[in-house]
């Protein structure tokens, strides 16, 4: 019972450690020494939130190095779970994050990292899987450019009459310019309110 105990509050120790070192610096995550297994576990999650595998990868193998033994499985379980969002794998997400004791992503999240890998597919992806992606981006923006034109075209109906493949194709990609712009703006809003939130509550390692 004593050594059971004695786990317990080790492996609080190392979830409180995770919970005070977010709000770090990636810099200051470099130089920690004294909670390096915490450390790196959350620069192996930001990571991955950069969708950059490699060095997740890198920065978890180390954690897990210098983690105790009773560390080492939860660790190896944000691991996979922070290596399939990098690598745009939703169902091994969801069965990762489930793993770990969270609730699942949603089918719309999964859905749209689907997509993302579709269209961004990891770096060690296939000549052929990355040749698809650009296939559809391609495809996306011919088709944004068609929308677009068909909307200046819609518009300019009650004054007159058309404005010519040219001109309708020029307004047309502004349109579209300026629907991303206001959707990126929002997007990025709504991110940082996401963050905000995350590292006042510790919400992603509370677990």
């Amino acid at each position: 019972m004593a050594k059971q105990r004695q786990v317990r509050m080790e492996q609080r120790g190392a979830l409180a450690a995770m919970q005070a070192l977010e709000t770090k610096s990636d810099d200051e995550l470099l130089r920690e020494t004294r909670f390096k297994a915490a450390a790196q576990a959350i620069l192996g999650a930001r990571a991955a939130e950069r969708y950059d595998a490699t060095a997740a990868r890198t920065h978890f193998r180390t954690a897990i190095a210098a983690a105790r033994p009773q560390e080492r499985l939860q660790l190896q379980r944000m691991a996979n779970a922070s290596l399939a969002l990098a690598e745009r794998r939703p169902d091994d997400l969801k069965r990762a994050v489930e793993a770990l004791g969270q609730e699942a992503p949603s089918g719309r999240q999964l859905f749209l990292l689907r997509m993302m890998g579709l269209i961004a597919p990891p770096q060690n992806a296939s000549t052929l899987m990355k040749a698809r992606g650009f296939a559809i981006i391609a495809g996306i923006v011919l088709a944004l450019l068609l929308v677009g034109f068909l909307l200046v075209e819609l518009i300019a109906l009650p004054f007159g009459g058309g404005v010519g493949i040219g001109g309708g194709l020029i307004l047309g990609f502004l349109l579209v310019v300026l629907v991303l712009v206001v959707l990126t703006v929002l997007g990025r809003r709504r991110q940082k309110k996401a963050l905000a939130a995350r590292a006042g509550g510790g919400a992603t390692l509370k677990k």
